[in-house]
Protein backbone atom coordinates (compact mmCIF):
# COMPACT_ATOMS: atom_id res chain seq x y z
CA UNK A 1 0.00 0.00 0.00
CA UNK A 2 2.91 2.34 0.78
CA UNK A 3 3.79 2.23 -2.70
CA UNK A 4 0.70 3.26 -4.05
CA UNK A 5 0.46 6.11 -1.91
CA UNK A 6 4.07 6.81 -2.85
CA UNK A 7 3.17 7.06 -6.09
CA UNK A 8 -0.22 9.53 -6.06
CA UNK A 9 1.47 11.71 -3.79
CA UNK A 10 4.14 12.00 -7.25
CA UNK A 11 1.62 12.81 -9.15
CA UNK A 12 -0.15 15.02 -7.34
CA UNK A 13 3.05 17.21 -6.36
CA UNK A 14 2.34 19.65 -8.35
CA UNK A 15 -0.48 21.23 -6.13
CA UNK A 16 -0.30 21.90 -2.81
CA UNK A 17 -4.08 21.46 -2.07
CA UNK A 18 -4.19 18.20 -4.04
CA UNK A 19 -1.20 17.11 -2.25
CA UNK A 20 -2.37 17.52 1.88
CA UNK A 21 -5.61 15.71 0.65
CA UNK A 22 -3.77 12.74 -0.93
CA UNK A 23 -1.28 12.88 2.02
CA UNK A 24 -4.10 12.89 4.60
CA UNK A 25 -5.77 10.23 2.97
CA UNK A 26 -2.61 8.04 2.44
CA UNK A 27 -1.72 8.20 6.39
CA UNK A 28 -5.34 6.40 6.82
CA UNK A 29 -4.23 3.60 4.37
CA UNK A 30 -1.23 2.76 5.83
CA UNK A 31 -0.42 0.62 8.82
CA UNK A 32 1.97 1.62 11.93
CA UNK A 33 4.70 -0.47 10.96
CA UNK A 34 4.57 1.73 7.18
CA UNK A 35 4.27 5.06 8.67
CA UNK A 36 8.06 5.79 10.13
CA UNK A 37 9.49 4.71 6.75
CA UNK A 38 6.64 6.94 5.07
CA UNK A 39 7.86 9.59 6.91
CA UNK A 40 11.20 9.65 5.97
CA UNK A 41 10.29 9.50 2.58
CA UNK A 42 8.12 12.22 2.42
CA UNK A 43 10.41 14.53 4.10
CA UNK A 44 13.71 13.11 1.61
CA UNK A 45 10.68 13.80 -1.00
CA UNK A 46 9.06 16.69 -0.18
CA UNK A 47 10.76 18.71 2.37
CA UNK A 48 11.87 21.63 0.57
CA UNK A 49 8.17 22.33 -1.50
CA UNK A 50 5.71 20.86 1.53
CA UNK A 51 7.58 21.18 4.53
CA UNK A 52 5.10 23.02 7.17
CA UNK A 53 1.94 20.18 5.27
CA UNK A 54 4.20 17.48 6.38
CA UNK A 55 5.04 19.15 9.98
CA UNK A 56 1.11 19.41 10.28
CA UNK A 57 0.29 16.31 9.86
CA UNK A 58 3.58 14.24 11.23
CA UNK A 59 4.01 16.12 14.44
CA UNK A 60 0.10 15.11 14.76
CA UNK A 61 1.09 11.43 14.28
CA UNK A 62 4.28 11.73 17.05
CA UNK A 63 2.66 13.67 19.87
Amino acid sequence: MMEYVKTILLKVSFDSKLFEKELRKGLNLLVPAELEEFRVWCYKTFSKIYGPILNKYFIKLAG
